[in-house]
């Protein structure tokens, strides 16, 4: 049961917000053992729980993590206590997802609750690695310290997905479009020129052919091809959410030409981020690395990573074990070994990260150079075929006609 409440501070200010409990007395002695003086104290009763109704449809964007995460980092420095930073953001907060999800962990802790055990309750916003941070944090006195290196490798991550979309984004609209545009010339537009050239009963010349035998055959048949396609990409999409299908998939994607060297630095990448933000926070490799795994949405790298995790706990270092695997590149293996020898592991994989992600940002801007040409080319010369088509036979016809 919810209840609405009102109640002063320990320093004499007047709060307001929710607590979730069995009774109203136990509401009460909740807040009392939050340090809070309650006022007034009433249950909230609703046949329809507009919050919990919103939240359903709102999704947490990974930038609204990294804005609540400096935010939160910067009253705590000031010297606001996490409880009343907690409330304070809440109202802040337009995502109402977000904002129910930041009114509970405030609760969970005015009941004895640490934060990173309230953040854990609540995986749609919080990721295992977030969270395990902020105990980290909490455990070596440095919260603000490791809330704004959560929010930098986050908005990084961000960064970097967003420049692969946005360069695949046109492309990939242009394709959609000129399809859009070939098959309405070749089942709605063409149709009525063939009933004209079928009029004059001319020898028509084989471009235009082709193009009549192409347009009775998608009328009558395009209709299951389409549905053919739909079933393919359901039993293709179905089958990668399988564990063999999904591991198949992300091998798949590692080995495509360009776009599979471009994945693969992206990985690379996040995987010296993740690994440099979680040594400087102070885990112990293992756990780093088990984090990475956890944190990894490719089947193939966390694969690779696990093994280099067994090898690290049999003493094989981290460096040997990569070597050891073609999937981490030579400039990966050697820099780690560095790292490891001269006891600066943060920096060296730091000089990785970045030179990948330059990299492949360099391979992502030549990949959309070269796909854009091919696109118009193949597009240009599909259209162009329709048109030829079209003239030859009316040419066809006036010559015929004419004699």
């Amino acid at each position: 049961m919810d209840f609405a409440y009102t109640a002063y501070t320990e320093d004499k200010k007047l709060v307001k917000g929710r607590v979730s409990a069995t009774s109203e007395e136990a509401a009460s002695e909740l807040l009392s053992y939050g340090g809070y003086r309650v006022v007034s104290l009433k249950a909230t009763f609703s046949l329809i729980n507009k919050e919990r109704l919103l939240a359903s449809f709102s999704r947490i964007k990974q930038s609204e993590i990294v804005m609540f995460s400096r935010q939160l980092a910067l009253l705590l420095e000031s010297g606001t206590d996490i409880v009343t930073s907690l409330d304070l953001l809440q109202d802040q907060i337009d995502n109402p997802t977000l904002g129910k999800i930041v009114g509970e962990v405030a609760s969970d802790i005015r009941g004895g609750s640490s934060l990173s055990a309230a953040f854990s309750k609540h995986p749609r916003a919080f990721s295992q690695m977030y969270h395990r941070s902020i105990a980290a944090g909490e455990q070596g006195g440095n919260l603000e310290v490791v809330l704004r290196q959560m929010a930098d490798y986050i908005e990084k991550t961000v960064i970097t997905q967003k420049q692969i979309k946005g360069a695949l984004t046109y492309p990939f609209i242009m394709v959609i479009v000129s399809i859009g545009v070939v098959a309405i010339l070749v089942t709605k537009v063409f149709p009525t020129f063939a009933g004209l050239y079928a009029y004059f009963e001319v020898d028509l010349p084989f471009a235009t052919r082709a193009l009549i035998a192409i347009s009775d055959w998608s009328n009558h048949y395009g209709l299951y091809l389409l549905l053919g396609i739909i079933v393919a990409v359901g039993a293709v999409y179905a089958y990668s959410r399988t564990p063999a299908g999904r591991y198949r998939w992300d091998i798949m994607m590692l080995r495509l030409p360009v776009i599979g060297r471009i994945v693969h630095l992206s990985e690379l990448s996040r995987s010296c981020r993740t690994i440099t933000m979680l040594v400087r926070i102070g885990l112990p490799l293992p756990e780093v690395l088990a984090m990475c795994i956890q944190s990894s949405s490719n089947k193939f790298v966390a694969e690779n990573l696990t093994g280099v995790q067994q090898a690290l706990i049999r003493g094989e270092g981290l460096s040997q074990p990569m070597a050891k695997r073609a999937f981490f590149l030579p400039l990966m293996t050697q820099m780690v070994k560095v790292g490891e020898e001269t006891g600066n592991l943060e920096s060296t994989l730091t000089t990785v990260a970045e030179s990948f992600e330059f990299e492949g940002s360099d391979k992502t801007k030549r990949a959309v150079e070269l796909i854009q040409p091919i696109v118009t080319i193949v597009i240009g010369g599909v259209i162009g075929f329709v048109v030829l088509a079209m003239m030859s036979a009316m040419y066809s016809i006036y010559g015929q006609v004419s004699i």
